[in-house]
Formats: C-alpha cells, structure tokens, sequence
C-alpha cells in the first residue's frame, strides 16, 4: 500500500484546478482529502461515496443516449410497432414530477440528472409514436400538456412543496405503472417488434444501480421504493426480451400463415394466383 500511495499522491496532490475542484465539490473536503490526498481507500464511507458518485455520473453519461437506439428503430421503420404510447406518457409524466422535486429539495444532481435527460427522450419518442399512427394533433396537446405540467411543478406559487410530496409518491406509482402497458404489449403481440434491447438493458442496470446511490446519497424513502419496484418490473420487461428474442409477434404469424394457405388452396385446385385478367383479341367484326 505504501508503494501505490507514493506512486500516486505526486498526481493526486498536483491536479489542474478544475479537476481539483470538481472533485471536491463531488466527494467533499473531507472525503477528498481521505481518498486523494492520503490515498485511504480504508475510509468505508468515504469509499461508498466515491463508487456512489461515480455511479451516478456514469447513469447520467449513459442516460444521454440510452432512447438513441429506440429512435433510430423507429425512423428507420417507420412503424410503431410493439411499443406502448400510455407506457411513454406515464413515465414522462412521472420523471416530471421527480425532476420537479429533485431539483426543489436540492438533492445532488449526481442522483437524478439522468431524469431530464431520458424524460426528453421519451418526449420524441412519444411523439413519434402517435405521428406514425396518424394522430399528429394528439401530439401537439402532448406536447402543450407537458409543458403547462412542467411550469406548474416548477413553480412554488402553483405547487407548494407539500403537494409536490404527494406528486412524488404518485410518481413512484406511475413509474411502476407504466412498465405495465409494456409488458402487456409485448406479451399481447407476443413478440418485442421495434422495443430496442439497448434501452431495457440499460434501464434494468440504470435502476439497480439508482438504489445504491440513492441508498448512499439520499435520504428519501419515497424515491427509494420507486427504484425498488422499477428495477423489478425492469426485470421483468428483460426477461420478455430475452424470452421473444428471435420470435416473430403473432400477428405476422398469424399473417404468414393465412398466406401459406392461400398457395396451399390454390395449388390444390390447380389455380395460379394473377395479378390480373389480361384481355384477349376481339372476334368481333368491324364495319
């Protein structure tokens, strides 16, 4: 231990002063001093803090570009597919309502930053979904309805930190309910369509990793539980996509299925299907 220590505090006691800084106001003078500049990875809380903080940032990297792969699916297809509206518009509607009251009681950013950013993610994606099954004006109140909710939840003089408190543990409930429709879509079609595998993955490790650092950083219990159920549903919504993995959805199924017996009838009457009934010369005489 003394070796490594010697061989680091030369670059730990010499870092450029934004460094410095940004790991300070992460860690703490005390736990930066612990971990840096004494080189004490015995410190155990000091040590949690640490892991906990750079679970966050890396949730927070992650959640960046975690739908990316969900909109792609969709522009390149076209088609909604396979994906649940009401899923996308519960959790919208709850990562609102957790941004709003994060932010509010001034909870590190390290624990939530990941909400605003996936939250505007879904905003597209929603929105898509209701483009690409032709219900462009149902977008538009979408849209309206979002941003009335989100300046109301910001505001103190429209909701007071008590009724946010309320808001918030409805929002566990809509985070955990709109896993539901997902789930019900998938097994309903049987089959996972344009659902992106990167996006459940993520969040199936994004929400396992959220009740480690909001068991680290955050004493709310509010928020806890809503991570705990989250993760739950998470998994199951993972196991789907492994289960359907490279199973065709019922419908088209259903769909090949009707066609193969199409060819099978007309093959059996000796009947070639034509796309169309080509006109003979006329016997007919003229003058």
């Amino acid at each position: 231990m003394d070796i490594l220590r010697s061989t680091l505090q030369p670059v730990t006691h010499n870092l450029p002063p934004p460094v410095r800084d940004f790991a300070v106001s992460l860690l703490g003078d005390q736990c930066y001093k612990t971990l840096l500049l004494d080189i004490d990875p015995s410190a155990t809380q000091c040590l949690k803090l640490a892991i906990s903080k750079g679970l966050g940032i890396g949730i927070i990297g992650a959640s960046a570009v975690v739908k990316i792969p969900q909109l792609l699916k969709l522009l390149n297809s076209k088609s909604a597919k396979g994906i649940s509206f009401l899923s996308y518009l519960l959790e919208t509607a709850s990562y609102l309502i957790s941004l709003a009251y994060n932010v509010r009681q001034g909870f590190p950013f390290s624990t939530y930053g990941e909400t605003a950013l996936i939250a505007i993610q879904n905003v597209v994606i929603a929105v898509l979904v209701l483009q690409y099954g032709g219900k462009s004006a149902a977008a538009a109140t979408f849209i309206a309805g979002l941003a009335a909710a989100g300046y109301s939840l910001f505001s103190k003089e429209v909701v007071d930190m008590n009724m946010l408190s309320y808001l918030q543990a409805g929002a566990g409930v809509l985070g955990v309910a709109s896993k539901a429709p997902q789930i019900w879509t998938v097994w309903q079609q049987g089959g996972t369509g344009q659902l992106s595998a990167f996006a459940v993955f993520n969040y199936l490790a994004g929400s396992l990793s959220r009740i480690f650092t909001t068991l680290q950083e955050v004493d709310d219990k509010l928020i806890l539980y809503g991570f705990v159920a989250g993760f739950a549903l998470n998994a199951v919504l993972a196991a789907q996509m492994v289960y359907y993995w490279n199973s065709p959805s019922k419908k088209s199924s259903s769909r090949k299925g009707k066609q193969r017996e199409g060819y099978a009838m007309g093959s059996s009457t000796g009947a070639t299907p034509t796309p169309g009934k080509a006109k003979g010369p006329s016997t007919r005489r003229r003058g």
